[in-house]
């Protein structure tokens, strides 16, 4: 369920700040009305957009229409998980165009305002072994008290935010430098993974030693081949042998008021 909610709100956020109308006829259904910029990104309609440039006209974005609940009999929708090729497409996407990002909480431009800085990171820890799997942190850290919350994106989506600064408002500095928040962030992702079931990996690990072993029983009376024993011993490693990476998805500075950090301060009690 944990994994649902993460795309879930992952979807809803990103479409979103793209300004792109979200119909949900069910909880874990998405019909996205896409604008052209990710009509171009995400449809592969090259020549479709080409076409209409050459004649001058204005074209016509798609719908796209995302199943998030494998066991959604829903027609016409295509299932994205992680892993799956449209979610990665979306996360390159990001990467490109949207990796980092500086947003300051708007204000009525009249009343003096301090903002606050946050540091805001998607991650993305990737399970690699026997198995594949994928999950999603959104991570706030107060750059200031270094206070640090979780679901971060789902948190700030009804929050206000523009590119400069409303009049009258002013920020404060951080005390906690960005690097130094990235290690924190990275940090308690680690500390999170570590408190994880890792069957996964036993069960990656057992598998390779078994394949190793068939590999042995094959090669162990024919010593002309090593260079072709090796070449598939390390395959076999680089496709079995548990590992975890952890990348960032995008990230950037928020500068929130100390009404709104009051409030996602509440959300801890």
């Amino acid at each position: 369920m944990m994994e649902l909610e993460n795309i879930n709100h992952f979807l809803e956020s990103f479409f979103s700040l793209y300004d792109c109308p979200i119909d949900r006829p069910e909880k874990n259904l998405f019909s996205i009305q896409l604008n052209r910029e990710l009509d171009e990104a995400l449809m592969n309609r090259p020549f479709y957009w080409h076409y209409m440039d050459k004649l001058g006209q204005q074209g016509a974005p798609m719908t796209l229409k995302l199943n998030t609940d494998p066991e959604s009999e829903e027609k016409g929708f295509e299932w994205i998980h992680f892993g799956s090729p449209r979610l990665q497409q979306i996360f390159s996407y990001i990467q490109q165009q949207a990796m980092y990002t500086l947003l300051y909480e708007k204000s009525d431009g009249v009343t003096k305002t301090a903002l606050y800085p946050w540091l805001v990171g998607n991650i993305k820890v990737s399970y690699l072994g026997k198995q594949k799997k994928e999950e999603i942190f959104s991570i706030g850290l107060h750059l200031i008290n270094g206070i640090m919350l979780n679901n971060m994106m789902k948190k700030l989506e009804n929050i206000p935010f523009q590119r400069v600064m409303s009049d009258y408002s002013y920020t404060l500095s951080p005390i906690i430098k960005p690097p130094s928040g990235f290690y924190r962030i990275f940090q308690y992702i680690e500390n999170e993974i570590s408190t994880h079931d890792n069957s996964w990996a036993i069960a990656s690990l057992k598998t390779l030693q078994e394949e190793k072993e068939l590999l042995d029983y094959f090669f162990q009376h024919n010593k002309d081949v090593q260079e072709f024993y090796e070449n598939e011993e390390r395959h076999l490693t680089e496709r079995l042998e548990p590992k975890i990476e952890i990348s960032i998805i995008n990230a950037g500075l928020f500068y929130l008021s100390a009404q709104t950090v009051q409030k996602l301060i509440q959300t801890l009690q």
